[in-house]
């Protein structure tokens, strides 16, 4: 049974793989059911959001 790769699914590995928690299971489904650049464009959207939160942060500090 071969699933396509949901954009929840996408999301929920780039977050798990920022921190370093991402289960083997999970990794084998990404490499063999997800395209690569699905990935890399998600990463880049994470991190984006992750310097936007950074910035908020101190602006509301400073």
């Amino acid at each position: 049974m071969s699933k396509k790769v949901t954009i929840k699914t996408i999301a929920q590995s780039v977050l798990s793989s920022a921190f370093g928690i991402q289960n083997h299971k999970n990794h084998e489904r990404d490499f063999s059911r997800g395209k690569a650049l699905h990935y890399i464009i998600g990463g880049v959207i994470g991190t984006l959001l992750f310097v936007c939160l950074l910035l908020g942060a101190v602006q509301i500090i400073i």
